[in-house]
């Protein structure tokens, strides 16, 4: 049977100040948060979700990463607007290091943009992946948090970055595809990587009480077909501001930082800070060592 748990309603203000953050980075000191978006299909709005969580956070006095891992449809710089020169197909085609691709987004964050419609990024050799990971571990300075913005549903490369974070944030929507999908791909992830437990968050509600039961329909689902624990980040409202900021190329939490949108994922963002590991065993080289034994197995398998 599932177990599940629920945070605070959204929109209600969750208090914090600055220098929680700060604290929380000096205590954590070598330790580093990594978390993945991901979504059953698309359409549900997870990289707008994905940047605005990373921007929300370094906004709040973490260092973060933001890594553009659907290597097939990357769009985390159209998103925020940014102009890129390189970007991981460079790395792959032995032009330039992973190190070279990272550029500077809004608020202090780095981002490593991938390439979107390249079938050499979609049909990567293991050796070429093998060597993306490493240089992760030996190339880039560690965050504190490093958000991974996967691509949409069931796929090997998927599960792979997924199982490699120590968390799982779940975006859907309330359409019956989005619930199905995102069911499908909590099935596949429970089976195959043994993943127990999603964060949820449900996107583009009309009100705080439709995503909560949002929440409530899936985790009554798990609760009865899936060995698997729920948490509820938050609702994340329909807003004009989100369209504004979309048109805009610019992230939502940036330039409209009291919308009830912004406010949510600021909420949100804060929650998943709050659940970071105590275990120091989570820096970069414990994310490259996961993201290695995930390969190696999909290789074998």
């Amino acid at each position: 049977m599932s177990q599940f748990m629920s945070y605070d309603a959204p929109y209600n203000v969750v208090p914090f100040r600055q220098d929680d953050a700060v604290r929380s980075i000096a205590s954590r000191e070598s330790a580093m948060q990594v978390i993945a978006i991901t979504g059953g299909k698309g359409g549900v709005g997870k990289t707008n979700v994905a940047v605005n969580l990373a921007v929300s956070m370094s906004m709040d006095g973490l260092d973060v990463m933001l890594f553009d891992a659907d290597l097939g449809l990357a769009n985390v710089d159209i998103v925020l607007g940014m102009q890129i020169k390189h970007t991981l197909a460079d790395v792959v085609s032995g032009d330039k290091t992973l190190a070279d691709v990272v550029v500077d987004g809004p608020e202090g964050l780095r981002v490593i943009p991938a390439a979107s419609g390249v079938a050499q990024m979609v049909d990567m050799q293991s050796a070429d992946q093998e060597m993306l990971i490493r240089q992760l571990s030996d190339q880039l300075m560690p965050p504190d948090v490093l958000i991974v913005d996967t691509g949409a549903g069931i796929d090997q490369t998927v599960q792979t970055f997924v199982a490699a974070c120590q968390t799982a944030v779940l975006v859907v929507c309330d359409e019956p595809a989005s619930l199905t999908d995102a069911y499908a791909l909590m099935k596949v992830l429970r089976a195959k990587k043994d993943i127990r437990r999603f964060e949820i968050l449900a996107n583009q509600v009309d009100t705080p009480i439709q995503g909560k039961q949002l929440f409530e329909r899936i985790a009554n689902v798990c609760d009865r077909y899936l060995d698997v624990e729920l948490g509820y980040l938050g609702g994340v409202p329909t807003d004009m501001y989100l369209r504004r900021a979309v048109q805009e190329r610019k992230a939502l939490v940036s330039v409209y930082p009291r919308s009830p949108a912004a406010n949510a994922i600021r909420d949100a963002g804060r929650r998943l800070n709050r659940l970071a590991p105590a275990s120091q065993s989570s820096g970069v080289g414990f994310f490259v060592e996961q993201l290695l034994s995930q390969q190696s197995h999909a290789v074998r398998h």
